[in-house]
Protein backbone atom coordinates (compact mmCIF):
# COMPACT_ATOMS: atom_id res chain seq x y z
CA UNK A 1 0.00 0.00 0.00
CA UNK A 2 1.21 3.75 -0.88
CA UNK A 3 1.59 5.71 1.80
CA UNK A 4 0.06 8.63 -0.19
CA UNK A 5 -3.48 6.81 -0.42
CA UNK A 6 -5.87 8.79 0.61
CA UNK A 7 -7.63 7.55 3.89
CA UNK A 8 -10.95 7.80 1.76
CA UNK A 9 -9.75 4.94 -0.41
CA UNK A 10 -10.77 2.16 2.25
CA UNK A 11 -13.16 -0.74 1.81
CA UNK A 12 -14.67 -1.57 5.22
CA UNK A 13 -15.22 -0.28 8.37
CA UNK A 14 -15.53 -1.72 12.10
CA UNK A 15 -15.62 -0.44 15.50
CA UNK A 16 -13.08 0.16 18.36
CA UNK A 17 -14.12 -2.01 21.35
CA UNK A 18 -10.72 -1.80 23.84
CA UNK A 19 -7.29 0.02 23.90
CA UNK A 20 -4.31 -1.60 25.71
CA UNK A 21 -1.77 0.94 25.13
CA UNK A 22 -0.50 0.19 21.33
CA UNK A 23 -2.89 -2.70 21.21
CA UNK A 24 -6.75 -1.82 19.86
CA UNK A 25 -9.48 -4.36 19.34
CA UNK A 26 -12.22 -3.66 16.76
CA UNK A 27 -15.24 -6.01 15.93
CA UNK A 28 -16.76 -6.30 12.73
CA UNK A 29 -13.85 -5.73 10.76
CA UNK A 30 -13.20 -7.55 7.58
CA UNK A 31 -9.61 -7.66 7.33
CA UNK A 32 -6.68 -10.10 6.58
CA UNK A 33 -3.61 -10.92 8.81
CA UNK A 34 -1.11 -7.92 8.35
CA UNK A 35 -3.28 -5.80 6.77
CA UNK A 36 -3.19 -1.46 7.26
CA UNK A 37 -5.47 -0.25 8.90
CA UNK A 38 -6.85 3.25 10.24
CA UNK A 39 -7.48 3.71 13.76
CA UNK A 40 -9.92 6.32 15.72
CA UNK A 41 -11.62 9.74 14.67
CA UNK A 42 -7.94 10.66 13.93
CA UNK A 43 -6.93 7.92 11.49
CA UNK A 44 -4.15 6.44 13.52
CA UNK A 45 -1.92 4.20 11.34
CA UNK A 46 -2.03 0.41 12.25
CA UNK A 47 -1.26 -3.23 11.16
CA UNK A 48 -3.49 -6.48 12.09
CA UNK A 49 -1.52 -8.63 14.40
CA UNK A 50 -4.34 -11.06 15.59
CA UNK A 51 -7.81 -12.65 13.84
CA UNK A 52 -10.21 -14.63 16.57
CA UNK A 53 -13.29 -14.64 14.92
CA UNK A 54 -15.37 -11.26 14.83
CA UNK A 55 -12.53 -10.17 16.78
CA UNK A 56 -9.38 -8.47 15.37
CA UNK A 57 -6.04 -7.11 17.32
CA UNK A 58 -4.19 -4.00 15.85
CA UNK A 59 -1.13 -2.92 16.90
CA UNK A 60 -1.09 0.84 16.09
CA UNK A 61 2.29 2.83 15.02
CA UNK A 62 1.21 5.90 16.98
CA UNK A 63 0.12 6.95 20.19
CA UNK A 64 -2.95 5.77 21.37
CA UNK A 65 -3.77 8.55 24.41
CA UNK A 66 -7.44 9.75 24.50
CA UNK A 67 -8.29 6.68 21.48
CA UNK A 68 -11.57 4.72 23.26
CA UNK A 69 -13.95 2.80 22.25
CA UNK A 70 -16.84 3.10 19.44
CA UNK A 71 -14.50 5.08 17.02
CA UNK A 72 -14.29 3.65 13.87
CA UNK A 73 -11.54 1.53 12.31
CA UNK A 74 -11.02 1.49 8.30
CA UNK A 75 -9.02 -1.28 6.64
CA UNK A 76 -7.26 -0.41 3.06
CA UNK A 77 -7.35 -4.10 2.79
CA UNK A 78 -2.95 -3.45 1.76
CA UNK A 79 -0.26 -5.05 3.94
CA UNK A 80 2.20 -2.59 5.56
CA UNK A 81 4.69 -1.35 2.60
CA UNK A 82 7.46 0.58 1.28
CA UNK A 83 7.25 3.00 -1.73
CA UNK A 84 10.49 2.24 -3.70
CA UNK A 85 11.72 4.52 -6.23
CA UNK A 86 14.14 7.65 -6.68
CA UNK A 87 14.11 9.57 -3.93
CA UNK A 88 14.62 7.12 -1.56
CA UNK A 89 18.42 7.66 -0.98
CA UNK A 90 19.50 10.86 1.12
CA UNK A 91 15.87 10.53 2.87
CA UNK A 92 15.26 10.23 6.72
CA UNK A 93 12.26 8.17 7.81
CA UNK A 94 10.44 6.91 10.65
CA UNK A 95 9.33 3.37 11.03
CA UNK A 96 6.74 3.02 8.81
CA UNK A 97 8.48 5.46 5.95
CA UNK A 98 7.08 8.62 6.44
CA UNK A 99 9.71 11.38 5.84
CA UNK A 100 10.49 13.41 8.82
CA UNK A 101 11.38 16.54 6.41
CA UNK A 102 7.95 16.13 4.77
CA UNK A 103 6.10 16.22 7.98
CA UNK A 104 7.96 18.77 9.57
CA UNK A 105 7.05 21.05 6.70
CA UNK A 106 3.51 19.72 7.12
CA UNK A 107 2.97 20.45 10.61
CA UNK A 108 5.63 23.66 10.77
CA UNK A 109 6.92 22.06 13.85
CA UNK A 110 9.43 19.17 14.84
CA UNK A 111 6.47 18.28 17.43
CA UNK A 112 4.47 16.44 15.15
CA UNK A 113 1.13 15.47 15.62
CA UNK A 114 -0.56 11.93 15.06
CA UNK A 115 -2.35 11.16 12.09
CA UNK A 116 -0.32 12.60 9.90
CA UNK A 117 0.62 10.92 6.83
CA UNK A 118 3.42 11.45 3.39
CA UNK A 119 4.33 9.16 0.87
CA UNK A 120 7.85 7.57 1.19
CA UNK A 121 9.16 8.99 -2.21
CA UNK A 122 8.21 12.43 -3.22
CA UNK A 123 5.13 11.86 -6.40
CA UNK A 124 5.96 15.46 -7.59
CA UNK A 125 9.67 15.60 -8.53
CA UNK A 126 10.82 15.01 -12.24
CA UNK A 127 13.79 12.33 -12.55
CA UNK A 128 15.82 12.20 -15.34
CA UNK A 129 15.17 8.60 -17.17
CA UNK A 130 17.24 7.03 -19.78
CA UNK A 131 16.65 3.92 -21.23
CA UNK A 132 18.52 1.20 -20.95
CA UNK A 133 16.86 -1.15 -23.60
CA UNK A 134 14.90 -0.58 -26.63
CA UNK A 135 11.50 -1.30 -28.27
CA UNK A 136 10.84 -4.81 -28.70
CA UNK A 137 13.46 -6.42 -26.40
CA UNK A 138 11.88 -9.03 -24.02
CA UNK A 139 12.17 -8.35 -20.26
CA UNK A 140 10.97 -10.00 -17.37
CA UNK A 141 10.43 -9.66 -13.68
CA UNK A 142 13.09 -7.77 -12.37
CA UNK A 143 15.23 -6.75 -15.02
CA UNK A 144 16.44 -3.13 -15.51
CA UNK A 145 15.00 -0.98 -18.05
CA UNK A 146 16.42 2.20 -17.59
CA UNK A 147 18.37 5.04 -15.30
CA UNK A 148 18.18 7.62 -13.23
CA UNK A 149 20.98 9.77 -11.57
CA UNK A 150 19.48 9.76 -8.03
CA UNK A 151 22.30 11.24 -6.46
CA UNK A 152 25.93 12.52 -6.67
CA UNK A 153 26.86 9.11 -5.97
CA UNK A 154 24.35 6.51 -6.97
CA UNK A 155 22.64 5.44 -10.61
CA UNK A 156 19.27 4.56 -9.99
CA UNK A 157 18.23 1.34 -11.96
CA UNK A 158 14.56 1.23 -12.46
CA UNK A 159 13.13 -2.33 -12.94
CA UNK A 160 10.48 -4.35 -14.02
CA UNK A 161 8.22 -4.96 -10.82
CA UNK A 162 9.26 -8.45 -9.54
CA UNK A 163 5.50 -9.90 -9.59
CA UNK A 164 5.03 -8.46 -12.95
CA UNK A 165 4.74 -11.10 -16.33
CA UNK A 166 7.30 -9.34 -18.24
CA UNK A 167 6.64 -9.07 -22.32
CA UNK A 168 8.40 -7.27 -25.34
CA UNK A 169 8.85 -3.56 -24.85
CA UNK A 170 6.05 -1.50 -27.44
CA UNK A 171 7.28 1.77 -25.74
CA UNK A 172 9.51 3.11 -24.01
CA UNK A 173 10.19 6.80 -23.33
CA UNK A 174 13.32 9.11 -22.68
CA UNK A 175 13.43 12.49 -20.40
CA UNK A 176 12.05 13.86 -17.00
CA UNK A 177 9.24 11.76 -15.58
CA UNK A 178 7.19 11.76 -11.84
CA UNK A 179 8.24 8.34 -10.37
CA UNK A 180 4.23 7.73 -10.86
CA UNK A 181 4.33 8.35 -15.05
CA UNK A 182 4.55 5.72 -16.97
CA UNK A 183 8.04 4.96 -18.88
CA UNK A 184 7.55 2.19 -20.46
CA UNK A 185 4.59 -0.31 -21.74
CA UNK A 186 5.03 -4.57 -22.56
CA UNK A 187 2.64 -6.37 -25.22
CA UNK A 188 1.39 -8.19 -21.93
CA UNK A 189 -0.54 -4.67 -21.22
CA UNK A 190 1.48 -4.23 -18.23
CA UNK A 191 3.04 -0.65 -17.72
CA UNK A 192 6.29 0.67 -15.82
CA UNK A 193 6.82 3.33 -13.46
CA UNK A 194 9.87 4.39 -11.58
CA UNK A 195 7.80 3.44 -8.53
CA UNK A 196 7.41 0.39 -7.15
CA UNK A 197 5.99 -1.09 -3.51
CA UNK A 198 6.71 -3.88 -1.13
CA UNK A 199 5.32 -5.63 1.65
CA UNK A 200 7.90 -5.05 4.40
CA UNK A 201 7.41 -8.62 6.10
CA UNK A 202 7.88 -10.17 2.88
CA UNK A 203 11.31 -10.87 1.10
CA UNK A 204 12.09 -9.65 -2.44
CA UNK A 205 12.80 -12.97 -4.63
CA UNK A 206 16.12 -13.45 -5.42
CA UNK A 207 17.59 -16.15 -8.12
CA UNK A 208 19.98 -18.29 -5.76
CA UNK A 209 22.22 -17.21 -2.86
CA UNK A 210 25.80 -17.66 -2.71
CA UNK A 211 28.81 -18.11 -0.55
CA UNK A 212 30.19 -14.59 0.44
CA UNK A 213 34.01 -14.48 -0.19
CA UNK A 214 34.82 -10.56 -0.47
CA UNK A 215 35.10 -8.74 2.77
CA UNK A 216 33.12 -5.62 3.61
CA UNK A 217 36.28 -3.12 4.18
CA UNK A 218 35.58 -1.31 7.07
CA UNK A 219 39.10 0.42 7.97
CA UNK A 220 38.77 -0.70 11.54
CA UNK A 221 42.16 -2.27 11.86
CA UNK A 222 40.54 -5.36 14.49
CA UNK A 223 37.83 -5.60 12.21
CA UNK A 224 39.40 -6.22 9.24
CA UNK A 225 42.55 -7.85 10.89
CA UNK A 226 41.24 -10.61 13.36
CA UNK A 227 37.34 -10.55 13.20
CA UNK A 228 36.35 -9.62 9.27
CA UNK A 229 32.75 -9.75 8.18
CA UNK A 230 31.77 -11.25 4.26
CA UNK A 231 29.61 -8.46 2.23
CA UNK A 232 26.51 -10.64 2.50
CA UNK A 233 27.44 -11.33 5.91
CA UNK A 234 25.96 -10.86 8.97
CA UNK A 235 27.40 -9.56 12.72
CA UNK A 236 26.20 -8.68 15.98
CA UNK A 237 27.61 -5.95 17.97
CA UNK A 238 26.48 -6.72 22.11
CA UNK A 239 28.08 -4.95 25.11
CA UNK A 240 26.75 -2.78 27.64
CA UNK A 241 25.59 0.31 27.42
CA UNK A 242 28.67 3.47 27.07
CA UNK A 243 30.77 0.70 25.49
CA UNK A 244 30.76 2.26 22.05
CA UNK A 245 28.00 0.11 20.01
CA UNK A 246 27.35 3.52 18.35
CA UNK A 247 30.54 4.96 17.48
CA UNK A 248 31.26 1.37 16.31
CA UNK A 249 28.26 1.25 14.28
CA UNK A 250 28.61 4.39 12.61
CA UNK A 251 32.46 3.94 11.96
CA UNK A 252 31.02 1.31 9.77
CA UNK A 253 28.50 3.69 8.36
CA UNK A 254 31.25 5.85 7.72
CA UNK A 255 33.80 4.15 6.32
CA UNK A 256 32.93 0.67 4.74
CA UNK A 257 33.05 -0.03 1.56
CA UNK A 258 29.48 -0.86 0.58
CA UNK A 259 27.94 1.39 -2.13
CA UNK A 260 24.62 1.74 -0.23
CA UNK A 261 24.53 2.41 3.49
CA UNK A 262 20.39 2.01 5.41
CA UNK A 263 20.75 3.03 8.98
CA UNK A 264 17.85 1.93 11.19
CA UNK A 265 17.96 3.24 14.53
CA UNK A 266 15.50 1.48 16.71
CA UNK A 267 14.44 2.27 20.24
CA UNK A 268 17.99 4.24 20.38
CA UNK A 269 18.62 7.90 22.22
CA UNK A 270 17.64 11.19 19.75
CA UNK A 271 20.35 12.40 20.25
CA UNK A 272 22.77 9.45 19.16
CA UNK A 273 20.82 9.62 15.40
CA UNK A 274 21.16 13.64 15.67
CA UNK A 275 24.81 13.04 15.67
CA UNK A 276 24.48 10.43 12.83
CA UNK A 277 22.26 13.36 10.57
CA UNK A 278 24.48 16.12 11.51
CA UNK A 279 27.66 14.42 10.78
CA UNK A 280 26.79 12.72 7.74
CA UNK A 281 25.91 15.90 4.95
CA UNK A 282 29.49 17.10 5.60
CA UNK A 283 31.50 14.04 5.50
CA UNK A 284 33.39 13.17 2.15
CA UNK A 285 32.88 9.49 0.85
CA UNK A 286 36.53 8.31 0.46
CA UNK A 287 35.41 6.14 -2.50
CA UNK A 288 33.83 8.97 -4.57
CA UNK A 289 34.38 12.30 -2.92
CA UNK A 290 30.89 12.96 -2.56
CA UNK A 291 28.62 14.04 0.36
CA UNK A 292 28.68 10.69 2.74
CA UNK A 293 25.06 11.14 2.84
CA UNK A 294 24.31 10.87 -0.70
CA UNK A 295 24.77 6.84 -0.45
CA UNK A 296 22.97 6.63 2.39
CA UNK A 297 19.49 6.16 3.94
CA UNK A 298 18.35 6.78 7.26
CA UNK A 299 15.26 5.32 9.47
CA UNK A 300 14.88 7.17 12.56
CA UNK A 301 12.64 5.16 14.91
CA UNK A 302 13.92 6.86 18.15
CA UNK A 303 13.26 5.81 22.09
CA UNK A 304 10.60 9.03 22.43
CA UNK A 305 8.53 7.64 19.33
CA UNK A 306 5.86 5.05 19.82
CA UNK A 307 6.92 1.44 20.73
CA UNK A 308 4.95 -0.54 18.30
CA UNK A 309 6.50 1.40 15.11
CA UNK A 310 9.96 -0.04 16.46
CA UNK A 311 9.04 -3.53 15.66
CA UNK A 312 8.25 -2.58 11.73
CA UNK A 313 11.30 -0.18 11.32
CA UNK A 314 13.85 -3.26 11.01
CA UNK A 315 11.20 -4.38 7.96
CA UNK A 316 11.02 -0.70 6.68
CA UNK A 317 15.08 -0.84 6.73
CA UNK A 318 15.71 -4.39 5.01
CA UNK A 319 13.08 -4.03 2.03
CA UNK A 320 14.68 -1.16 1.26
CA UNK A 321 18.00 -3.08 1.31
CA UNK A 322 16.46 -5.84 -0.57
CA UNK A 323 15.58 -3.23 -3.60
CA UNK A 324 18.95 -1.88 -3.90
CA UNK A 325 20.17 -5.22 -3.99
CA UNK A 326 18.56 -6.07 -6.43
CA UNK A 327 20.32 -3.50 -8.96
CA UNK A 328 23.27 -4.91 -8.47
CA UNK A 329 24.56 -2.52 -5.35
CA UNK A 330 26.28 -4.01 -2.16
CA UNK A 331 24.31 -2.69 0.94
CA UNK A 332 24.98 -2.24 4.67
CA UNK A 333 22.22 -2.27 6.26
CA UNK A 334 22.70 -0.85 10.38
CA UNK A 335 20.12 -1.73 13.19
CA UNK A 336 21.01 -0.03 16.21
CA UNK A 337 19.89 -1.73 18.40
CA UNK A 338 18.14 -4.95 17.97
CA UNK A 339 17.45 -5.51 21.73
CA UNK A 340 14.96 -2.41 21.61
CA UNK A 341 13.20 -4.26 18.65
CA UNK A 342 12.96 -6.89 20.93
CA UNK A 343 11.34 -4.89 23.63
CA UNK A 344 8.96 -3.75 21.31
CA UNK A 345 7.66 -7.38 20.21
CA UNK A 346 7.94 -7.75 24.43
CA UNK A 347 5.38 -5.75 24.80
CA UNK A 348 3.11 -6.06 22.17
CA UNK A 349 2.85 -9.55 22.65
CA UNK A 350 2.70 -8.91 26.62
CA UNK A 351 -0.97 -6.96 25.24
CA UNK A 352 -1.78 -9.46 23.82
CA UNK A 353 -1.81 -11.97 26.85
CA UNK A 354 0.65 -14.43 24.78
CA UNK A 355 2.63 -17.49 27.09
CA UNK A 356 6.08 -15.08 27.53
CA UNK A 357 9.38 -17.12 27.06
CA UNK A 358 12.38 -16.77 28.52
CA UNK A 359 12.71 -13.10 30.37
CA UNK A 360 9.33 -12.29 29.41
CA UNK A 361 9.84 -12.11 25.91
CA UNK A 362 7.67 -13.70 22.93
CA UNK A 363 8.33 -17.67 22.05
CA UNK A 364 8.65 -16.48 18.44
CA UNK A 365 11.96 -14.03 19.52
CA UNK A 366 14.50 -16.46 17.77
CA UNK A 367 11.87 -17.50 14.73
CA UNK A 368 11.48 -13.14 14.01
CA UNK A 369 15.66 -12.50 14.74
CA UNK A 370 16.24 -15.50 12.12
CA UNK A 371 13.47 -14.06 9.84
CA UNK A 372 15.73 -10.71 9.90
CA UNK A 373 19.23 -12.12 9.57
CA UNK A 374 18.03 -14.92 6.63
CA UNK A 375 17.20 -11.39 4.37
CA UNK A 376 21.09 -10.66 4.59
CA UNK A 377 23.18 -12.39 2.37
CA UNK A 378 25.36 -12.76 -1.44
CA UNK A 379 22.59 -13.02 -4.12
CA UNK A 380 22.57 -14.10 -7.78
CA UNK A 381 19.67 -11.74 -8.48
CA UNK A 382 16.63 -12.71 -10.87
CA UNK A 383 17.90 -9.86 -13.58
CA UNK A 384 21.34 -12.07 -13.31
CA UNK A 385 23.42 -8.66 -11.42
CA UNK A 386 25.12 -9.64 -8.28
CA UNK A 387 24.16 -7.71 -5.10
CA UNK A 388 24.56 -8.15 -1.19
CA UNK A 389 22.79 -7.10 2.12
CA UNK A 390 25.19 -6.68 5.19
CA UNK A 391 23.62 -6.90 8.45
CA UNK A 392 25.03 -5.71 11.36
CA UNK A 393 22.80 -5.28 14.14
CA UNK A 394 23.69 -3.63 17.78
CA UNK A 395 22.55 -5.91 20.83
CA UNK A 396 22.07 -3.71 24.75
CA UNK A 397 21.96 -6.26 27.24
CA UNK A 398 20.58 -4.93 30.28
CA UNK A 399 23.79 -4.97 32.31
CA UNK A 400 26.39 -6.34 30.05
CA UNK A 401 24.61 -10.03 30.30
CA UNK A 402 25.44 -11.97 27.35
CA UNK A 403 23.28 -14.69 28.25
CA UNK A 404 20.33 -12.72 28.32
CA UNK A 405 17.77 -14.31 25.24
CA UNK A 406 18.15 -11.67 22.36
CA UNK A 407 21.89 -12.01 22.96
CA UNK A 408 21.70 -15.58 23.02
CA UNK A 409 19.26 -16.11 20.18
CA UNK A 410 21.42 -13.52 17.87
CA UNK A 411 24.65 -15.59 18.22
CA UNK A 412 22.91 -18.71 17.11
CA UNK A 413 22.10 -16.46 14.01
CA UNK A 414 25.32 -14.47 13.00
CA UNK A 415 28.71 -15.63 12.02
CA UNK A 416 30.29 -12.64 13.40
CA UNK A 417 30.76 -11.34 16.88
CA UNK A 418 32.03 -8.52 18.16
CA UNK A 419 31.62 -8.43 21.49
CA UNK A 420 32.48 -5.11 23.39
CA UNK A 421 34.04 -4.85 26.75
CA UNK A 422 32.80 -2.10 28.97
CA UNK A 423 36.62 -2.62 30.85
CA UNK A 424 37.92 -1.44 27.82
CA UNK A 425 35.81 1.11 27.37
CA UNK A 426 37.06 2.59 30.67
CA UNK A 427 40.40 2.22 30.26
CA UNK A 428 39.45 4.37 27.22
CA UNK A 429 40.54 1.53 24.50
CA UNK A 430 38.34 1.74 21.51
CA UNK A 431 37.19 0.45 19.97
CA UNK A 432 36.45 -1.87 22.86
CA UNK A 433 35.79 -5.06 21.38
CA UNK A 434 37.20 -7.76 23.62
CA UNK A 435 39.59 -9.72 21.42
CA UNK A 436 39.17 -13.04 23.65
CA UNK A 437 35.44 -13.06 23.38
CA UNK A 438 35.03 -11.97 19.36
CA UNK A 439 35.01 -14.35 16.87
CA UNK A 440 34.38 -14.57 12.99
CA UNK A 441 33.13 -17.54 10.85
CA UNK A 442 34.14 -15.84 7.98
CA UNK A 443 37.87 -15.83 8.40
CA UNK A 444 38.23 -18.87 6.07
CA UNK A 445 36.33 -18.21 2.92
CA UNK A 446 37.79 -14.09 2.70
CA UNK A 447 41.69 -15.65 3.33
CA UNK A 448 42.18 -16.02 -0.43
CA UNK A 449 40.70 -12.43 -1.35
CA UNK A 450 43.34 -11.41 1.68
CA UNK A 451 46.22 -13.09 -0.08
CA UNK A 452 45.06 -11.78 -3.50
CA UNK A 453 45.06 -8.38 -2.73
CA UNK A 454 46.51 -7.16 0.26
CA UNK A 455 49.68 -10.01 1.25
CA UNK A 456 49.86 -13.55 0.75
CA UNK A 457 51.43 -14.35 4.87
CA UNK A 458 48.07 -12.64 5.99
CA UNK A 459 46.56 -15.47 7.36
CA UNK A 460 50.20 -16.73 9.13
CA UNK A 461 50.63 -13.48 10.37
CA UNK A 462 47.11 -12.36 11.90
CA UNK A 463 47.29 -15.95 13.44
CA UNK A 464 50.60 -14.66 15.29
CA UNK A 465 48.80 -11.88 16.68
CA UNK A 466 45.88 -13.87 17.57
CA UNK A 467 48.56 -16.64 19.31
CA UNK A 468 50.34 -13.82 21.39
CA UNK A 469 47.08 -12.30 22.71
CA UNK A 470 45.80 -15.08 24.10
CA UNK A 471 49.49 -15.85 25.36
CA UNK A 472 49.18 -12.57 26.97
CA UNK A 473 45.39 -13.52 28.53
CA UNK A 474 46.88 -16.50 30.14
CA UNK A 475 50.11 -14.86 31.61
CA UNK A 476 47.56 -12.49 33.12
CA UNK A 477 46.86 -14.55 35.48
CA UNK A 478 49.76 -15.21 36.59
CA UNK A 479 51.09 -11.31 36.70
CA UNK A 480 48.36 -10.33 38.88
CA UNK A 481 49.41 -13.14 41.65
CA UNK A 482 53.31 -12.74 41.22
CA UNK A 483 54.05 -9.47 39.35
CA UNK A 484 55.60 -8.83 35.95
CA UNK A 485 59.27 -9.46 37.16
CA UNK A 486 58.80 -12.95 38.81
CA UNK A 487 58.22 -14.63 35.16
CA UNK A 488 60.88 -15.65 33.32
CA UNK A 489 62.32 -13.38 30.63
CA UNK A 490 60.60 -14.76 27.30
CA UNK A 491 57.26 -14.72 28.86
CA UNK A 492 58.18 -10.85 30.00
CA UNK A 493 59.05 -10.06 25.89
CA UNK A 494 55.72 -11.57 24.92
CA UNK A 495 53.90 -9.30 27.52
CA UNK A 496 55.75 -6.26 25.78
CA UNK A 497 54.81 -7.12 22.18
CA UNK A 498 51.37 -7.88 23.18
CA UNK A 499 51.04 -4.44 25.01
CA UNK A 500 52.18 -3.22 21.63
CA UNK A 501 49.56 -5.06 19.75
CA UNK A 502 46.90 -3.71 22.01
CA UNK A 503 48.30 -0.12 21.87
CA UNK A 504 49.43 0.65 18.81
CA UNK A 505 47.58 -1.85 16.32
CA UNK A 506 44.01 -3.08 18.12
CA UNK A 507 43.35 0.95 19.25
CA UNK A 508 42.32 3.08 16.97
CA UNK A 509 40.70 6.76 17.21
CA UNK A 510 37.79 7.33 15.35
CA UNK A 511 38.59 10.98 15.96
CA UNK A 512 41.52 11.56 14.52
CA UNK A 513 41.69 12.50 10.85
CA UNK A 514 44.27 9.78 9.49
CA UNK A 515 43.53 7.02 12.43
CA UNK A 516 39.55 6.89 11.74
CA UNK A 517 40.37 4.87 8.52
CA UNK A 518 43.01 2.45 8.28
CA UNK A 519 43.66 0.82 4.49
CA UNK A 520 43.84 -3.00 5.00
CA UNK A 521 47.41 -2.88 3.79
CA UNK A 522 48.25 -0.40 6.78
CA UNK A 523 46.37 -2.81 8.96
CA UNK A 524 49.08 -5.33 7.70
CA UNK A 525 52.33 -3.55 7.60
CA UNK A 526 51.59 -2.26 10.90
CA UNK A 527 51.09 -5.71 12.25
CA UNK A 528 54.00 -6.41 10.32
CA UNK A 529 56.35 -3.85 11.85
CA UNK A 530 55.50 -5.36 15.48
CA UNK A 531 55.70 -8.90 14.40
CA UNK A 532 59.44 -7.37 12.89
CA UNK A 533 60.23 -6.02 16.52
CA UNK A 534 59.23 -8.93 17.87
CA UNK A 535 61.39 -11.68 15.70
CA UNK A 536 64.67 -9.23 16.46
CA UNK A 537 63.55 -8.84 20.11
CA UNK A 538 63.48 -12.34 20.70
CA UNK A 539 66.29 -13.38 18.57
CA UNK A 540 68.68 -11.02 20.71
CA UNK A 541 66.90 -12.87 23.66
CA UNK A 542 68.57 -15.59 22.82
CA UNK A 543 72.12 -14.66 21.94
CA UNK A 544 71.97 -12.97 25.75
CA UNK A 545 70.78 -9.39 25.70
CA UNK A 546 68.86 -8.89 28.96
CA UNK A 547 64.95 -7.89 28.41
CA UNK A 548 65.03 -4.57 29.82
CA UNK A 549 67.64 -3.58 27.25
CA UNK A 550 65.83 -4.99 24.24
CA UNK A 551 62.47 -3.11 25.15
CA UNK A 552 64.51 0.12 26.33
CA UNK A 553 65.27 0.20 22.08
CA UNK A 554 64.71 4.06 20.87
CA UNK A 555 62.75 2.95 18.32
CA UNK A 556 60.46 0.95 19.62
CA UNK A 557 57.77 3.45 21.17
CA UNK A 558 57.69 4.90 17.24
CA UNK A 559 55.83 1.56 17.35
CA UNK A 560 52.47 3.55 18.84
CA UNK A 561 53.07 6.35 16.28
CA UNK A 562 52.47 4.37 13.21
CA UNK A 563 48.72 4.52 13.35
CA UNK A 564 48.53 8.84 13.12
CA UNK A 565 51.19 8.88 10.21
CA UNK A 566 49.95 10.09 6.78
CA UNK A 567 53.03 8.35 5.10
CA UNK A 568 52.55 5.39 6.81
CA UNK A 569 54.31 3.16 4.04
CA UNK A 570 57.65 5.29 4.30
CA UNK A 571 57.39 6.07 8.18
CA UNK A 572 56.80 2.27 8.57
CA UNK A 573 59.91 1.19 6.22
CA UNK A 574 62.20 3.70 8.39
CA UNK A 575 60.92 2.24 11.70
CA UNK A 576 61.64 -1.18 11.01
CA UNK A 577 65.03 -0.68 9.33
CA UNK A 578 65.57 1.23 12.93
CA UNK A 579 64.57 -1.50 14.87
CA UNK A 580 66.40 -4.23 12.94
CA UNK A 581 69.67 -1.72 13.40
CA UNK A 582 69.13 -1.14 17.33
CA UNK A 583 68.50 -4.12 18.37
CA UNK A 584 71.25 -6.01 16.68
CA UNK A 585 73.54 -3.37 17.72
CA UNK A 586 73.05 -5.53 21.40
CA UNK A 587 74.57 -8.19 20.88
Amino acid sequence: MSQAEDIESVDQDGVIESVSGPVVTATDLDARMNDVVYVGDEGLMGEVIEIEGNLTTIQVYEETSGVGPGEPVENTGEPLSVDLGPGVLDAIYDGVQRPLDVLEEKMGTAFLDRGVDAPGIDFETEWEFTPTVDVGDTVEAGDIVGEVPETESITHKVMVPPDYEGGEIESIENGAFTVDEVVAELSSGEEITMHQEWPVRQARPADTKETPTVPLVSGQRILDGLFPIAKGGTAAIPGPFGSGKTVTQHQLAKWADADIVVYVGCGERGNEMTEVIEDFPELEDPKTGKPLMSRTCLIANTSNMPVAARESCIYTGITIAEYFRDMGYDVALMADSTSRWAEAMREISSRLEEMPGEEGYPAYLAASLSEFYERAGKFQNINDTEGSVTAIGAVSPPGGDFSEPVTQNTLRIVKTFWALDADLAERRHFPSINWNESYSLYRQQLDPWFRDNVADDWPEVRQWAVDVLDEEDELQEIVQLVGKDALPEDQQLTLEVARYLREAWLQQNAFHDVDTYCDPKKTYRMLLAIKTFNDEAFDALEAGVPVEEITDVDASPRLNRMNTSDEWNEFIDELESELEEQIRSLY
